[in-house]
């Protein structure tokens, strides 16, 4: 068999096309091109597979290259957030271990108390907990009224932004920290910003510290399996005629950098007769890695306990028919709650066995009607939608 190869050689830096006449072997008979001689050289494949691994390893470490299905950290580990339903609207696990989340919203949304909520959570599995107060807002009563243990909670107050990173990238380094929270971002001020003078102009130094600071934690965090929890305010864009002008502080970075985007926004208090004595709270993924995204819940954050576990387990068993409430009776079986929404969170506070009881039915119900969304999920993670009110 003859054929005609093209090959190129190189004179005077010109490449040159040159027509070579070379006679090809041909198979013989019975021998097809993916018999013998394929396997031959798939095994050859496999064996420079494997020996690429082993150099890898070797020069990188254990783990540093492996197949997917090997990886005996493939499923996602979570901290609860202490609310069951934005544990349930996150994916089932609550907060992702080794991934970065943004909380962001207007003031005196909940922001910080979701944050801390969370602390108290992984304080009590045992974990040690981190909160760097760039805004100098920490309340020691109100951590304790969470039941979060301020007595091992570790707190810093850094006078600048680099400071502060700098402190986030030696607690995750660590390796022996569980949670990290940094409120808030728009509260890190450069050095350059504090050396200079009010009314100076500081143009996307922010922006460049918040990028450089998480390249190199991302890698960090994933190995550490630390959650790391940015809290972000809001900011206007000047001039937007049609959609939302509403952004966060920091740059681009944190949007591509967090795994978990959460706008929380109040929409209602909770009263008991003329008195105000709790929030109600809206909260929208706006952007989730691990399940599903554009996931909505709505609790009541209490002003004397926080985040209503009650309340916000009453509202689920209500929605999946768990409970059911016959004029302002709510009943659960035979039993009955109470009369009114807050008897009934009050008659569940009292009993946590029955409370324990709903949870685990309305996870198991839901986790039978979409069992992707409850352990992970499938979803595409990187859409997201804009800001709304």
């Amino acid at each position: 068999m003859v054929a005609v190869v093209s090959r190129s050689r190189s004179v005077d830096n010109e490449d040159i096309q040159t027509g070579e006449v070379v006679e090809v072997a041909k198979p013989k008979s019975g021998e097809s091109k993916g018999s013998g001689g394929g396997a031959t050289a798939s095994s050859a494949e496999d064996k420079a597979l494997l020996n690429a691994i082993s150099q890898i390893e070797k020069a990188f470490g254990a783990g540093a290259i492996m197949k997917m299905g090997e990886n005996s950290h493939l499923e996602v580990e979570g901290i609860s957030s202490g609310a069951l339903s934005l544990d349930l609207a996150l994916g089932g696990k609550g907060f992702p271990r080794g991934r970065i989340v943004e909380l962001f919203g207007p003031e005196s949304s909940g922001k910080t108390t979701i944050a801390l909520q969370a602390v108290s959570n992984a304080q009590k599995l045992g974990g040690v907990a981190a909160f760097i107060d760039a805004e100098h807002a920490l309340d020691p009563s109100w951590c304790k009224k969470l039941g979060v243990n301020i007595e091992s909670l570790l707190v810093s107050q850094p006078s600048c932004a680099e400071e502060a990173l700098q402190i986030a990238e030696m607690l995750v380094m660590s390796n022996a920290v569980d949670i990290i929270v940094v409120d808030s971002v728009a509260a890190l001020v450069p050095k350059s910003e504090i050396e200079g003078e009010i009314g100076d102009s500081f143009v996307g130094v922010q922006a460049r510290l918040m990028s450089q600071a998480l390249r190199k934690l991302t890698p960090a965090i994933s190995r550490s399996k630390c959650v790391l929890i940015f809290i972000n305010q809001i900011r206007e864009k000047i001039g937007v005629m049609f959609g939302s002008p509403e952004t966060t502080p920091g740059g681009r970075a944190l949007k591509f950098y967090s795994s978990l985007r959460i706008d929380v926004r109040r929409i209602g208090s909770v009263k008991e007769g003329d008195e105000a004595t709790g929030n109600r709270v809206k909260v929208k993924i706006v952007k989730n890695k691990i399940a599903p995204p554009f996931r909505v819940c709505e609790f009541d954050i209490m002003f004397n306990q926080g985040i209503s576990r009650e309340g916000d387990l009453l509202d689920l068993a209500l929605a999946d028919k768990l409970v059911e409430k016959t004029g302002s009776w709510f009943s659960y079986g035979d039993l009955r709650l109470g009369q009114g929404r807050e008897n009934s969170k009050l008659y569940l506070k009292e009993h946590p066995e029955l409370a324990d009881e709903i949870a685990a039915k309305v996870i198991a119900k839901r986790m039978k009607e979409n069992g992707a969304f409850i352990s992970g999920g499938d979803g595409d993670g990187e859409a997201e939608e804009p800001l709304e009110e």
